[in-house]
């Protein structure tokens, strides 16, 4: 009889001989969950196991093999149901061939693959909530409970472990919340030069002296840029420069629409859309304001705790991750969701903070980030999960 993911048969790792994790996720392109998998995959490496991750590929492969992991293609990217039936066998012949004891799914579509390769071959199943899975329907909510039948689930937040809890019935004895972390090495205010800074301020032709508010992410509708726009419009002074960072490949449409809400306001001389950025460290320096303005509650939402490592302060929406990673306040302020009054006058406020009374909030965010989400942190707690299981 086939083992359940609950009693896997799988022995640990035998005398002198490696552990191996296996990870699988859709594609490794730019995302929260993709950049989480190859920090996992370096810390395996670095701790001496063997790091394997089997996704569709994607600009994250080759920051993935530098780090020491192996990258294994396979079309887990796929929803469909007889392309998931094909790659049970597909993850089962990797599963063999490479000898894995742990196979850890982060995503919906490859973890339903991954769950029945792990049970035809003994092998030990953990998964990672990384948001609040839509559950609409009844068929939806069927599909999202794959992410439930770990023998570890990892939420990445408080309020998304609440949510595996409550419904998708996760016991709490297999609940693990393990907060995301920022590369703290990275992301930090004195290691980034002034020539990387000028770079990206010539670049998006910034203005000196006039302040900077940014708002990173993907330029995707729920993301919160129309409420942002909405808030500058309602200021009552709008000497400074909103500028919109992130990918918008995936929604050219939405890019045109939030260009015509801007001259349809008059705020097109505040608002500069500069596209996607690699270098977000130096990006940040050059912000005096971070802003994640989701209408809908984030699992987590990393740019928080990123712009909180670079000592700048942050104004984010009042729910989901946001609520467990920002000190109202303190390192940043909370605002209701699509309440753009409110997000005006915290832009105000950020804006009008005394040279001093920025210092002491960004010391006061970089500790917080330090005391929490570093990396390290997220990386030995996730590891400490994977030895529960085989040791």
């Amino acid at each position: 009889m086939i083992p359940t993911a609950q009693s896997s048969t799988a022995a640990p790792p035998g005398t002198g001989r490696v552990p191996a994790v296996l990870q699988v996720v859709p594609a490794l392109v730019t995302g929260g969950v993709e950049r989480g998998t190859v920090e996992i995959a370096a810390a395996l490496a670095r701790a001496g196991w063997r790091s394997i991750v089997a996704s569709s590929g994607g600009q994250m492969v080759r920051e993935l093999e530098r780090a020491g992991a192996e990258h294994v293609v396979l079309p887990l990217a796929t929803k469909n149901p007889l392309g998931i039936r094909r790659n049970i066998a597909r993850l089962a012949e990797l599963i063999e061939a490479r000898n894995i004891d742990l196979v850890h799914a982060r995503s919906r579509a490859p973890a339903w693959s991954a769950y029945y390769a792990a049970r035809r071959t003994g092998k030990r199943f953990v998964t990672t909530f990384h948001n609040t899975y839509g559950g609409e329907t009844r068929l939806k909510r069927a599909y999202n409970a794959i992410m439930a039948r770990g023998e570890r689930v990892i939420a990445i937040s408080d309020f998304v472990g609440a949510h595996a809890r409550a419904v998708y019935h996760v016991n709490p004895s297999q609940l693990r919340v393990i907060p995301r972390g920022v590369d703290l090495t990275r992301f930090d205010p004195e290691s980034i030069s002034q020539p990387r800074i000028i770079q990206l301020a010539t670049e998006w032709r910034l203005q000196d002296g006039v302040p900077v508010v940014m708002l990173p992410g993907r330029v995707t509708r729920w993301k919160g840029h129309i409420d942002l726009i909405e808030a500058v419009a309602r200021m009552p002074h709008r000497d400074l420069q909103v500028l919109i960072v992130g990918a918008d490949e995936a929604k050219p449409n939405f890019r045109q629409e939030l260009v015509k809400h801007i001259h349809r306001l008059g705020v097109a001389g505040v608002f500069h859309i500069v596209g996607d950025c690699k270098d977000m460290p130096a990006a940040l320096m050059l912000a005096d304001v971070v802003v994640s303005a989701s209408s809908r509650p984030e699992g987590f939402g990393r740019v928080i705790i990123e712009a909180q490592a670079m000592g700048r302060p942050v104004i984010a929406t009042d729910h989901g991750g946001a609520r467990e990673t920002v000190l109202n306040s303190e390192t940043g302020w909370l605002v209701p969701p699509g309440d753009r009054l409110a997000l005006a006058d915290a832009l105000t406020q950020a804006l009008a903070l005394t040279a001093e009374e920025r210092r002491v909030m960004a010391a006061r965010a970089r500790q917080w980030i330090e005391e929490r989400y570093d990396t390290q942190l997220m990386c030995d707690a996730t590891l400490a999960v994977y030895e529960e299981l085989l040791f």
